[in-house]
């Protein structure tokens, strides 16, 4: 397993702080002791909207009276983190959304959602001006990440719903295998998230971004949003220790906060993190992130939509089936 960094810090706790008006029910629960939270992300967007939680338990300025303190494990590629969970090395996790539906439906209930972290993050980059939507595609090769996963169910839906059966994609498995071969050969099409998009478009001469597929996707569909990560806790973390949870939703919520008010310092955090090399690039990346915190009652629609929207068009992408009502913890 490649973890890029390794953040760990127990705190005693200091100050008292509120919860989640959607987290009310867990606030009636028996009290517990703080608990240190283990928590599992992908280098990428879902970790650039909790780089300013962790600098601020790095930095020993994080206090509270339910998390003892944090340890964060960053990787490059979602079974790492699927493993970690199943292993019960990791506590909460920050996955593609069609991931923690495999991983509810693998774990036969063992894991539950708690928030929305990014909506789409998906750009298709071309030197070529004549690409401007997915029904531009037809007949072409489109270079691009995340077989199995979010990437590949989200762009085959919607070439799919533009009624395109030639377009063929062609995986890398990381961002930066995407990015060299467009150095090697500029006049290909690539579809990839930021902030890798803005990386490439750094490092390749006359490459701009031709659409957003999360704009494609709210062209031709009304009933979801192109969710494009989620948070989830291990269903038997959450029964111990829902305070724990609750409070992990409020840090959440405040850094991704600070990710999009503050681009400038949360730039430079998502340099210190090895997530992207340069700060111009991350600065010009984070507003196209879509980073949210999205909890409680319009988690579960915006998700639940979405999941519908990839079970239709090929159910094990979602793990096989569609996910009960208990997967979807609204506080």
């Amino acid at each position: 397993m490649r973890l890029h960094k390794i953040t760990s810090l127990i705190l005693t706790a200091a100050l008292a702080v509120p919860m989640l008006t959607a987290c009310a029910a867990a606030e009636s629960a028996p009290a517990s002791e703080p608990v240190t939270v283990r928590v599992g992300s992908l280098s990428g967007p879902t970790t650039i909207g909790i780089v300013n939680l962790m600098n601020e338990v790095s930095s020993g300025s994080y206090a509270s009276d339910n998390i003892a303190g944090y340890e964060f494990t960053m990787s490059t590629q979602p079974d790492e983190i699927a493993a970690s969970l199943n292993a019960g090395d990791l506590d909460i996790a920050l996955v593609p959304a069609n991931l923690a539906s495999v991983l509810y439906n693998r774990t036969e209930g063992g894991i539950r959602v708690i928030d929305i972290n990014t909506y789409g993050v998906l750009y298709c980059l071309s030197t070529d001006s004549s690409i401007q939507s997915v029904g531009s595609l037809a007949g072409r090769t489109v270079i691009t990440t995340g077989q199995g996963a979010t990437p590949e169910y989200a762009i085959n839906y919607l070439l799919d719903q533009y009624g395109i059966t030639d377009c063929t994609l062609d995986f890398k498995t990381e961002g930066s295998e995407v990015i060299a071969s467009l150095q090697q050969d500029p006049d290909q099409i690539a579809i990839l998230p930021q902030p890798a998009a803005t990386a490439a478009m750094a490092q390749v001469e006359g490459l701009g971004i031709a659409f957003s597929l999360d704009d494609e996707w709210n062209g031709v569909t009304s009933d979801s949003r192109l969710v494009t990560g989620v948070t989830i806790v291990r269903a038997e973390f959450l029964e111990q220790h829902p305070e724990a949870v609750a409070q992990f939703i409020e840090d959440h919520e405040n850094s991704a906060a600070l990710a999009n008010s503050d681009v400038e310092t949360t730039a430079q955090l998502v340099v210190d993190q090895g997530i992207v090399g340069a700060v111009p690039v991350a600065t010009r990346a984070i507003p196209l992130c879509n980073i949210v915190c999205v909890s409680g009652e319009q988690m579960k629609t915006d998700l639940e939509g979405y999941l519908q929207t990839l079970f239709d068009a090929n159910p094990q992408s979602v793990g096989g089936a569609l996910p009960a009502d208990d997967f979807y913890y609204v506080g």
